[in-house]
């Protein structure tokens, strides 16, 4: 009886180490078959092999900023640019980090892969939850509400010469998501941003 219980403790034990060991942890989205680690730090070691810029957008200024690029649109140029540097100048890249402003890092990883640290970073929080950008959480959620993409001040007084940072429209959606949250009565634990111009706000199972 005694090593029964003692192993349904252990049990218990070893599944809340588990579910704190996941807390903030995410799996990466590729794009273009190249890992996007945005505001999330991947959990294998890395080094930088460059950096690239993201440039003027196109479509913000042919509607004079009304129009602007999603998240996922961004960081997709991004890819690209940073495929096709490395391509032209031989080098070898694993992965793509961004860590705010309005330029990203190419890396390549120095840790051998596993299958708990492939593809997985730990992301970062803003205004006290965790967001989730082209990332999935590895803990089983519930969708609490979702918000769409607002205007951009800043890209339509300036005719699309001057855009938000890929960061600064998340803490968009964020801040969205909290107000709208609030207004229910609802409380949020994490933001998620998969594509186009929305992020839903989630509660985790328990």
């Amino acid at each position: 009886m005694k090593k029964i219980i003692f192993s349904l403790v252990m049990l218990m034990c070893i599944f809340k180490f588990s579910s704190a060991e996941e807390k903030g942890l995410a799996r990466i989205v590729k794009l273009q078959g190249l890992e996007t680690y945005f505001l999330t730090e991947p959990l294998r070691s890395y080094e930088v092999v460059f950096e690239v810029g993201n440039g003027i957008k196109a479509t913000s200024m042919l509607t004079g900023g009304l129009i602007n690029e999603g998240l996922s649109e961004k960081m997709a140029q991004f890819v690209k640019k940073a495929t096709k540097s490395a391509k032209k100048n031989g080098k070898s890249i694993d992965a793509l980090l961004y860590s705010g402003g309005k330029r990203v890092v190419a890396i390549k990883f120095t840790e051998e892969a596993t299958l708990e640290n492939k593809g997985i970073g730990r992301v970062r929080r803003i205004q006290g939850v965790e967001v989730y950008a082209l990332s999935e959480p590895l803990r089983d959620y519930n969708i609490v509400c979702k918000k769409n993409g607002g205007f951009k001040g800043k890209s339509a007084l300036t005719g699309g010469l001057i855009n938000n940072s890929m960061e600064q429209d998340l803490n968009q959606f964020v801040k969205g998501i909290m107000k709208k949250a609030k207004k229910a009565k609802s409380e949020v634990d994490a933001v998620i941003y998969s594509s186009g111009k929305s992020a839903i706000g989630i509660k985790f199972k328990q």
